[in-house]
């Protein structure tokens, strides 16, 4: 819709547009809208620009430098210092206190020469009360041993001699071979075989035969056939 003049329904009439909530004045966009429409017209005032920051008289909105308080006095930090110690040592009663003798100083390590409190028990080196030592008596003596390992050699270890027990020739095959025969005793009867044993799905095979095969048959020896006979030379002519 233009900002000025009729639009295009209101110039041709044949449609009608609805109206809105309003009081009938036309949209301005904010585009075309000023910011301030006062700042350009008319007369505008014009103020004496910023002051910049100085030491001058003027930066402080008085003709003349005026003082804070009446009758300001100048204060020396040294001076209060000192008139505080001298209030501060007319409280003493007498003199500064000094004892009758001076610090005692220590006469070696760990020496309580000079403490107030002494020597502690606690803190004592002394080692507390124990039992007399028993020394464990000696070990019983025995005759030197004698020489050699004892291997092959009777009569040199502490107990008595082992007996001497034969070792057989391929002892564990005869011993395996008697556990087997006892296992084979304590048996009863064959193999446990079932009557009904499990059919296959399909039908048999036609061509399988669970019967012996006859013995295979030898062909007839074939007579060498005689090879003709070929003169040793050719006839003459």
């Amino acid at each position: 819709m233009p900002a000025e003049g009729k639009s295009d329904m209101e110039r041709i009439g044949l449609f009608s547009e609805m109206s809105y909530v309003t009081i009938g004045d036309r949209y301005v966009p904010c585009y075309m809208r000023s910011f301030n429409e006062a700042a350009g017209k008319n007369r505008q005032m014009l103020p004496g620009g910023s002051k910049m920051m100085s030491a001058l008289q003027a930066g402080y909105f008085e003709p003349q430098f005026v003082r804070i308080f009446d009758g300001e006095a100048y204060s020396d930090a040294v001076q209060l210092r000192r008139r505080y110690r001298l209030a501060e040592s007319k409280k003493n009663l007498g003199k500064a206190f000094l004892p009758s003798n001076g610090d005692k100083l220590p006469c070696g390590l760990g020496s309580y020469y000079g403490t107030i409190g002494g020597s502690f028990p606690y803190f004592s080196a002394q080692l507390k009360a124990r039992e007399r030592y028993v020394p464990p008596g000696k070990n019983f003596y025995t005759n030197p041993g004698k020489k050699g390992t004892g291997y092959g050699y009777a009569n040199l270890t502490i107990g008595e001699q082992y007996p001497h027990q034969a070792d057989g020739y391929e002892l564990e095959r005869i011993n395996a071979k008697k556990a087997q025969e006892e296992h084979r005793r304590l048996l009863i009867g064959g193999p446990f075989r079932l009557n009904l044993y499990p059919q296959e799905y399909f039908d048999a095979n036609p061509y399988f035969n669970d019967r012996p095969l006859p013995p295979v048959k030898k062909p007839p020896a074939e007579k060498p056939i005689a090879a003709p006979f070929i003169p040793s030379s050719p006839a003459k002519k």
